[in-house]
């Protein structure tokens, strides 16, 4: 027999495991743990042809307002006593607090991101203070989470390797032709 627990407790997991699945579907991208660049098959308008980019998404802020808005007013004799209650009406709006923001980013490309660029990644993240872990050459949590520390100085916060922060970390070569 079944107890209720149990029920609940596979309830639970079968919830989870839908939640999980419906975050992998259409226009839902996730950086594995081991990735620190996001191509996209589509670069943004007027982008360099054989470049790779990243973008950041803020979601819209919305914010819900409920309130009761007097229709009528009560109804009340001299003495005090309630002839007729006063009548309201529930009105719910929602106006957005702060809009959708999408930044589109150069990144370097895949091709360029092997063991030897991540462990010299992670050896200018160190010597600049933002990197703590070991220098492996493989994107671990650590290394996303320097980046992001170190791009967010720059008004940038994203895991997501930016080809401004490799110039700037001196990893990547400047274009002097840009």
């Amino acid at each position: 027999m079944i107890t209720r627990p149990t029920l609940v407790a596979l309830a639970a997991a079968i919830s989870l495991t839908a939640c999980q699945n419906s975050l992998s579907g259409a226009g839902v991208t996730r950086l594995e743990d081991g990735q620190l660049t996001h191509s996209h098959d589509t670069p943004p308008p007027g982008a360099k042809p054989g470049t790779c980019w990243g973008t950041d998404v803020t979601p819209a802020v919305v914010e819900t307002v409920t309130e009761q808005v007097l229709l009528q007013p009560a109804q009340v004799t001299s003495d005090g006593a309630v002839i007729a209650p006063a009548l309201y009406k529930t009105e719910t709006q929602q106006r957005i607090v702060r809009e959708r923001r999408e930044i589109w980013f150069e990144t370097p490309c895949d091709g360029q991101m092997d063991a030897e660029f991540i462990a010299t990644l992670q050896r200018a993240l160190q010597a600049r203070g933002h990197y703590r872990g070991p220098i492996s050459g493989e994107v671990n949590t650590a290394t996303k989470r320097a980046v992001r520390r170190f791009q967010s100085e720059q008004g940038l916060d994203s895991g997501i390797l930016s080809m401004a922060a490799a110039r700037q970390l001196g990893i990547v070569d400047y274009d002097f032709n840009e």
